[in-house]
C-alpha cells in the first residue's frame, strides 16, 4: 500500500537521477499582497515545495498552478488557492547542487487545518513525473476530536511528526 510522505520528507525521482522534492514549512501565514476577497472567513496558510538537484546534470523544472493540489480536513475538501500571492517555478534550470522553491498561499476553515494533504506533480525536462503526496497539519488538535472516531488520529500523528521535523530543520535552514 502506498503511504504518503510526512511534510518535511524528501522524495526522490528514480527516472531523474539525483532529483528530489519535498513539501515543507506548512504554517499559518498571511499573504504578502493582502487577502483575496474570496477567502473571507478562512484562515490563510503557506506551504513551500523545494526541488533539489543532487545529480550530475541540470534539469528544466516546471511547478505551476494546477500542479499542486491542497486538500484539508478529514473529508479532503479542496483549499482555496491564492494564485495571485503564490510564487511558482516556471521553466527554471536547476543545476547540480542547487535548489528552487515554490511558495503556495492557501486558505481554509481553521478547524480543517489539523489535517492538510499536499499533492505535487512536477514537470521535469517537459516530462510529467508521478504524483506525490505529503500529509501534515497546522495548529493544535481540537479537544472535540477526542470524541471523534479513532480514524482521525492519523492526522494528529502526521501533525506531530511534521512539527518535529520542522523543529529539527529550522536551526540549519536559515
Amino acid at each position: 500500500m502506498y503511504e504518503p510522505n510526512v511534510v518535511g520528507d524528501w522524495q526522490e525521482y528514480e527516472e531523474h537521477a539525483g532529483l528530489r522534492v519535498r513539501v515543507h514549512r506548512l504554517e499559518a501565514a498571511e499573504p504578502p499582497r493582502g487577502r483575496d476577497d474570496a477567502a473571507a472567513g478562512l484562515t490563510y496558510f503557506s506551504v513551500r515545495v523545494t526541488v533539489e538537484n543532487r545529480g550530475a546534470r541540470h534539469h528544466g523544472i516546471h511547478l505551476e498552478d494546477g500542479q499542486i493540489d491542497v486538500r484539508v480536513g478529514p473529508d479532503g475538501e479542496g483549499a482555496f488557492i491564492d494564485w495571485r500571492n503564490s510564487q511558482f517555478i516556471e521553466g527554471f534550470d536547476v543545476y547540480p547542487l542547487r535548489r528552487a522553491t515554490a511558495v503556495l498561499y492557501a486558505a481554509a476553515p481553521e478547524a480543517a487545518l489539523t489535517h492538510v494533504d499536499v499533492q505535487v506533480q512536477l514537470r521535469v525536462d517537459d516530462e510529467w513525473t508521478d504524483r506525490r503526496l505529503w500529509a501534515g497539519g497546522i495548529g493544535p488538535v481540537e479537544s472535540t476530536t477526542a470524541a471523534a472516531p479513532s480514524g482521525t488520529c492519523q492526522g494528529s500523528l502526521a501533525h506531530q511528526v511534521s512539527a518535529f521535523l520542522r523543529d529539527q530543520a529550522e536551526p540549519g535552514s536559515a
